[in-house]
């Protein structure tokens, strides 16, 4: 159900974001149709043309009139002569067409000693190739602009093109006009003819004539203002910036250094490259080279139409549907996503947009600028953000005012120092005072909570009333983590509990099935409060409870589970049953027997002789003796009360047998020891590992058969840097039944073979050794067989090797 509070804020969000995309939108229109942000969709422009470089073709090569050159053959110009020579030795190797970007203007002037000049040498050149282009440019001669040709004895001899590069109006070159004229008369450019040579197409006739066109109003406008006209301007589609052209020197092939072959089936360019004497242009690709020479631009201009390729700048109307469609995916998601997601879009989209134009650049030669929709972008989401945080904060404003009269559960601490003053106090801080209090007692109220949870010393859980875990404490998180379920937020929990044992037979569980949903049923409040005990997967008994949470009004909001380890408790009751039993019949039987014994004795029919009369009390008592001393070493070995110090291992287990050498030899049985030379130290409570080994020598004497052999062997097992100290104990004995193996651990366990005698004892001995070997985080195994005798090998950690 939707909060009667949520209406408003809902429409007040949707007004405010109605508004900032038609503002948005139409800036993005208007930015797309004007054409404004020009300048930053040219530098964009340029730096996609120098990661779009294309392979340089082969078949085109440049002769520079290069520093090289001029140093060689002396200052320019040079006699017409000398460009007639280098033609002919061009001419020979048969290129595809000869392109002299030099302008032949003006007659070359006769020879100091009469003779004619260089033109008509030149002119017979060019007609012996029949594939050279001459350039033209127009120039003005006071009633505006003319064509500038070549002198007619040139001109009639070579085809035509002219020279022009389009400069934009940050000065950059990125385009020319494949057809310049006047008074109705076209030239192509200079590149265009090269190619309409080599491929002997009269001008005019061109299949592929890439570029945008003039309009018809237009060209007619030109031609009857005799004006100078220009058609087809085409983008250059840059292959590479200075230098990425075949080049060799103007002098090299003048001298024939360069072989014909280098010229075969090639288009041929020649033009200065010298600094201070080429025309040269900045280009989009120029970047850290500087300028680009004037004939260096004309062989990518070539090179496009040898390929067929130019740029094609998108019409306005594709312009203007590309931005504002990328600007209204990421309105969409202003409205749609939480504002994480919505700046990460706005993010993807700014990103995707320059990626976009770039792929289209890139593959299909097609130039779309992107600079409105990314200006649109960087200001929608801020004014987005601004304009939602507004309405925001009006709304929390009325909702904290309304919070500030609730009444106070936790008591208040306010600095008198830091009490607001109302007398100065406008309406944006008394809305900041009514945040603040409210957040105060918000942070409290949880931390009163988080606290409290906290500190209880069980396992406890806070739930919804569909079982999801929403709060634990450190005791819970702790208890699971040793199930290995590390994160238990937000778990379902009748699936956290699905590896208990069944709960213990209760009234509950006696009259119906146990379902772990049961403790997330209200009807099973009564039972649940009391809790029932299981097993864990670590084999620890624990009592689970639960309570329902309800809220202000009455409604179950949520329940309060908690899990108490109760495994402490139930031992000791175990504990406390065993000693009772051990008390009641094992302490008992020898003082029952002496009791008797004193009763006999007082009448003489029954009395017993006084040497036999005494050695059974002394019996008697000694069995009781031995066993208060066994249970107290056992009370010992579980305290905590141990004195570690550093000895040598070999030393206690020779005490130890020494102990048990009059025992061993009253059954005839021998202790031998094998104790290799080597340093066994070992950090132990001495006395208590003492009584380890005599106990497991002692057990070894009562049930071995009489002349038979005790091995007691000490070694070390060294592994990298650790070592451990290994000492085993080998009797001849009777040995332990396979059956009652894993329970000689435990408390009074005692065991007995076929041909076993009888031997007194409580069974607490072996369950001592266990106690002080875990506390010395030493380990103890054994291995035994019926009639072959036992082992036991005992592991401690040496102190040092």
């Amino acid at each position: 159900m939707m909060n009667k509070n949520e209406m408003p804020v809902k429409r007040i969000a949707l007004r405010e974001w109605s508004i900032l995309s038609c503002l948005l939108l139409l800036l993005t229109a208007s930015l797309s149709f004007t054409n404004v942000l020009n300048r930053v969709d040219m530098v964009f422009y340029d730096h996609i043309m120098q990661l779009n470089s294309h392979d340089i073709r082969n078949d085109i090569l440049i002769v520079a009139i290069d520093d090289v050159s001029l140093n060689e053959l002396g200052k320019w110009p040079w006699p017409r002569q000398r460009h007639a020579e280098l033609l002919k030795k061009i001419n020979a190797a048969q290129p595809l067409a000869v392109g002299l970007d030099i302008l032949f203007d003006e007659q070359e002037a006769p020879n100091p000693d009469g003779t004619p000049g260089g033109d008509q040498a030149l002119a017979d050149a060019i007609s012996e190739s029949r594939h050279v282009v001459l350039p033209l440019v127009s120039a003005s001669a006071g009633r505006g602009l003319e064509a500038s040709l070549p002198i007619p004895l040139l001109a009639n001899a070579a085809r035509l093109g002219h020279i022009h590069i389009e400069l934009d109006a940050d000065g950059v070159a990125r385009s020319v006009f494949l057809k310049e004229g006047i008074k109705g008369e076209w030239w192509p450019h200079f590149a265009l003819a090269l190619k309409d040579v080599a491929k002997n197409t009269p001008s005019g006739a061109e299949k592929y004539l890439p570029g945008t066109r003039l309009s018809a109003a237009l060209r007619n406008e030109t031609v009857q203002s005799n004006a100078w006209q220009r058609d087809y301007q085409m983008h250059i589609p840059f292959s590479g910036g200075k230098g990425q052209f075949q080049t060799v020197p103007y002098v090299s092939v003048l001298r024939g250094e360069v072989p014909a072959s280098f010229f075969r089936n090639k288009y041929v360019l020649v033009g200065p490259t010298a600094v201070g004497m080429a025309d040269s242009f900045p280009t989009p690709v120029s970047g850290n080279d500087g300028l680009v020479s004037g004939v260096e631009i004309n062989a990518n201009i070539l090179a496009s139409l040898l390929d067929e390729r130019s740029i094609h700048f998108a019409p306005v109307w594709q312009v203007m549907l590309f931005n504002l469609l990328i600007l209204t995916a990421a309105l969409a998601a202003y409205q749609l996503l939480s504002p994480r997601k919505a700046l990460l879009t706005t993010g993807i989209l700014f990103v995707a947009a320059i990626i976009g134009s770039f792929l289209m650049m890139r593959y299909v030669d097609w130039w779309l600028p992107t600079s409105p929709v990314l200006c649109s972008l960087m200001l929608a989401y801020p004014i987005w953000s601004w304009r939602r945080l507004e309405a925001a904060i009006q709304y929390l404003g009325e909702e904290f005012s309304l919070l500030e009269q609730e009444p106070h559960l936790l008591p208040e601490y306010v600095d008198e120092e830091e009490k607001p003053k109302p007398a100065l106090t406008d309406t944006l801080e008394n809305s900041i005072n009514a945040m603040r209090l409210a957040a105060n007692r918000v942070r409290d109220l949880r931390q009163f909570v988080s606290d409290s949870l906290a500190s209880l010393p069980d396992a406890t859980l806070v739930t919804t009333t569909d079982g999801n875990v929403l709060l634990t404490n450190q005791v819970a998180r702790a208890y699971f983590a040793g199930l290995g379920i590390p994160n238990i937020n937000d778990a379902l929990l009748p699936y956290l509990f699905a590896q208990m044992s069944p709960p213990q037979a209760s009234e509950q569980t006696q009259n119906n099935s146990f379902s772990w949903w049961d403790i997330l049923d209200l009807n099973h409040t009564t039972n649940m409060k009391q809790g029932i005990e299981v097993r864990d997967p670590r084999q620890q008994d624990v009592l689970i409870k639960s309570a329902p949470c309800y809220n202000s009004d009455k409604l179950l909001v949520g329940w309060i589970v908690s899990i108490i380890n109760i495994t402490a408790i139930r031992a000791a009751e175990r504990s406390r049953d065993e000693t009772l039993h051990f008390i009641s019949h094992d302490m008992r039987a020898p003082q029952a027997s002496i009791l008797a014994l004193l009763e006999m004795q007082k009448d003489s029919a029954t009395a017993l002789p006084n040497d036999e009369f005494m050695s059974r009390i002394e019996k008697a008592s000694r069995i009781t003796l031995g066993l208060a001393d066994n249970f107290v070493q056992l009370a010992r070995a579980e305290s905590q009360d141990y004195r570690f110090e550093e000895v040598d291992f070999q030393n206690v287990l020779i005490d130890a047998t020494e102990e048990m050498w009059t025992l061993a030899r009253s059954k005839n049985i021998r202790i031998k020891t094998s104790i290799p030379d080597d340093e066994y130290p070992a950090r132990i409570d001495r006395s208590l590992v003492t009584r380890v080994l005599t106990n497991l020598i002692s057990n070894a004497v009562k049930y071995s058969p009489r002349d038979t052999t005790i091995t007691c062997e000490l070694s070390i097992e060294r592994q990298l840097a650790d070592a451990v100290i290994v000492c085993s104990i080998t009797d001849q004995g009777y040995g332990i039944p396979r059956a009652e193996q894993n329970k000689l651990f435990q408390r009074f366990q005692r065991f007995k073979t076929t041909d076993q005698p009888k031997n007194d004892g409580v069974g607490l001995g072996m369950v001592f050794v266990k106690a002080v070997i875990d506390r010395h985080h030493a380990k103890i195994d054994f291995t035994s067989a019926p009639n072959e005798g036992s082992t036991f090998n005992l592991r401690f950690p040496a102190a040092h090797v």
